[in-house]
């Protein structure tokens, strides 16, 4: 029985159609000199590529 990679599940989120979801870097520091924009875009959660998505779902055998 495979374990479920918790560094991989505490930093991703599946949706219901199977995609994954992450946050995106830079906010945790150096936002004054970003832009109003910059930091509304960096809020938002991403979805992951493809080509990554793979790997990642290997880490996650049951689901989340």
């Amino acid at each position: 029985m495979q374990k479920t990679k918790k560094s991989i599940a505490k930093r991703f989120k599946l949706t219901g159609t199977g995609k994954l979801v992450r946050r995106s870097p830079g906010m945790r520091h150096h936002l004054h000199q970003k832009t109003t924009k910059q930091k509304r875009s960096l809020s938002q959660d991403k979805l992951v590529s493809e080509g990554r998505k793979a790997d990642l779902i290997r880490g996650l055998p049951h689901g989340l």
